[in-house]
């Protein structure tokens, strides 16, 4: 069945606002246009599509029907003209990002790298360090290790160094290193960490038997609701210290480990990539928080 396509806006426009007169307003037409419009198409429909009432309009079962698909159709549209008047082609890139760096560092600076770049539509998916950059049809991924993976290509973001962090009220009972070994240890399933700091506090390990997590997000979440003592990353958790809901008992630190920007040597980055690199190195390097030292040239070369 064909409809004419002035009275499916002006039913979509209608059922939008339940009124003639705002549909008429919106559409800058009179209301008798509207209504005469929605009259005949539901004279070739069939079915009514409103219920008149005193104050304005409800839409029937018919009506609830029809203008979900009507409206879609209508965005539909609407995008794909927007995408044509634009002067450039937008640009996919897909980008696998550990949940810690999205939260501590990456979202809230998103809406800048958004404003510069207006044509990169950027999608994030979220992991727990274990990601295929192939086989998950990622363009690049943001990772944390030594930056060592078969057939990557790995830019250093920033060093991470992990510290005990916990409820201040935990905190009041500690004022040794040693004292933590009384305490239930969070663990990450990277085992050696909690031994790694003992070590570099001048203290012997204690056997953690506190709860593993496969994402620092839900261990500092369970350090935040007073299940143990967590060893976090400070610098992608300053959002949660600032709020008061971790502490950290002891300033000594250890490091474990960095996070990298990476993409498969085998496949040839997009200028996408290339701008979301450059913004990345250079955006840290600004804050001090890089451990690169990498010149300026270097960030606008091809990371094949």
């Amino acid at each position: 069945m064909q409809l004419p396509l002035n009275a499916l806006r002006m039913f979509d426009a209608a059922a939008r606002h339940l009124s003639l007169t705002r549909a008429a307003e919106e559409l800058h037409v009179t209301q008798a246009a509207v209504s005469q419009h929605i009259r005949n198409l539901e004279e070739r429909l069939g079915k009514p599509l409103f219920r008149r009432l005193p104050r304005g309009l409800a839409l029937t079962d018919e009506g609830h029907a029809l203008w979900p698909a009507v409206s879609q159709s209508f965005e539909r549209i609407a995008l794909s003209l927007q995408q044509l008047a634009e002067p450039r082609p937008r640009e996919i890139l897909t980008v696998g990002v550990v949940g810690t760096f999205a939260i501590g560092w990456l979202i809230p600076r998103l809406s800048e790298f958004q404003q510069l770049h207006p044509y990169i539509d950027l999608r994030l998916l979220t992991n727990n360090n274990r990601v295929d950059l192939a086989g998950e049809g990622l363009d690049a991924a943001v990772r944390f290790g030594d930056g060592s993976w078969h057939g990557t290509r790995a830019d250093m973001l920033l060093r991470a160094p992990l510290s005990p962090m916990c409820t201040p009220a935990l905190a009041q009972r500690l004022r040794h290193p040693g004292d933590l070994a009384s305490q239930t240890l969070l663990r990450s399933y990277r085992a050696q960490e909690w031994e790694g700091w003992f070590a570099a506090a001048g203290q012997p390990a204690p056997l953690a038997r506190g709860a593993m997590f496969d994402s620092s997000l839900t261990l500092a979440e369970a350090a935040a609701q007073g299940a143990g003592i967590a060893l976090l990353p400070t610098r992608l958790f300053e959002h949660m210290l600032n709020q008061g809901r971790l502490v950290r008992p002891f300033a000594q630190e250890v490091n474990t480990g960095a996070y990298w920007l990476t993409h498969l040597k085998s496949r040839q980055a997009s200028s996408a990539l290339q701008t979301f690199r450059h913004w990345l190195l250079a955006q840290l390097q600004h804050e001090g928080a890089s451990a690169n030292s990498l010149p300026a040239e270097a960030l606008d070369q091809d990371s094949a």
